[in-house]
């Protein structure tokens, strides 16, 4: 994989704008949509039981975010992924707190069972235990990406999806390959639900990119590279924030291609 290859997929992305359904958290919704619609994309937040499996066959993209599940939004997200793997579309899923909280927990391992996701995306400790192992503190991981790398390529075999496992080095495998981004800034942790949007960069890549490694990678990279930028116009995360979205809608594919560290 190159830098051009991802620079190929925002071009892409910008060249045909993906409608992405996202079932995702209370915390993070809006966050989400704006960080769409800054890179290019359409957000739909329809995770409602009576329509998210009708809407998940006509997106080009879904997002599934265990952040704060309910039981009407559970219940949403398995109709949802029952659509989209009838039609076709891509999913990713993001096992937010997975193995910290037992209903959670079930309801992750209940929805990989239902149909492989595109991709999923977590913190290490949320990786290890969606594969068997016990989490994290909450949403807070307690291991490192490259203590789960080998677990996590393992899973993508598995369960014949990319793995995304987020850090200040990020690792993103599909089973036989392993890409690290190493771009970003700490104040991405300061901002609540960056790495739900990034779940929903991945399903909007995923959506016009055929190989998910490439889209999960793609995302990572444009999300890391625009705080890079963000970073260096800012004074705190509350300023950060605000920039983040003005970087994501000026970043380039030139600009990605010459600024991400991919290894």
């Amino acid at each position: 994989m190159t830098p051009n290859d991802l620079a190929d997929a925002l071009g892409a992305l910008r060249d045909k704008p993906p409608l992405v359904q996202c079932l995702t958290n209370t915390v993070a919704a809006g966050w989400t949509a704006n960080v769409l619609l800054a890179v290019g994309a359409a957000p739909a937040m329809v995770d409602n039981p009576r329509e998210a499996r009708e809407f998940a066959a006509i997106a080009g993209g879904v997002l599934i975010n265990l952040g704060t599940p309910y039981d009407d939004t559970a219940r949403a997200m398995h109709l949802a992924i029952a659509g989209a793997s009838r039609a076709g579309t891509p999913w990713v899923l993001d096992p937010v707190a997975a193995g910290a909280l037992t209903w959670r927990t079930d309801e992750a391992h209940k929805m990989v069972r239902e149909g492989p996701p595109a991709i999923i995306r977590g913190n290490a400790s949320e990786i290890l235990a969606l594969a068997g192992g016990t989490g994290g503190r909450g949403v807070e991981s307690v291991d490192s990406p490259e203590a789960a790398i080998a677990v996590a390529r393992g899973l993508a075999t598995k369960q014949r999806s990319v793995i995304a496992v987020s850090g200040p080095t990020d690792h993103i495998t599909n089973g036989s390959q392993v890409v690290r981004v190493s771009n970003g800034h700490p104040w991405l942790t300061q901002v609540t639900g960056v790495g739900c949007a990034l779940g929903a960069l991945m399903a909007a890549f995923a959506a016009v990119v055929p190989d998910a490694l490439v889209a999960a990678v793609a995302a990572t990279a444009t999300l890391t590279v625009a705080a890079d930028a963000a970073a260096k116009e800012t004074r705190g995360p509350g300023s950060f924030a605000v920039t983040l979205l003005d970087e994501l809608s000026l970043i380039q594919p030139a600009d990605l291609a010459e600024r991400v560290r991919i290894s």
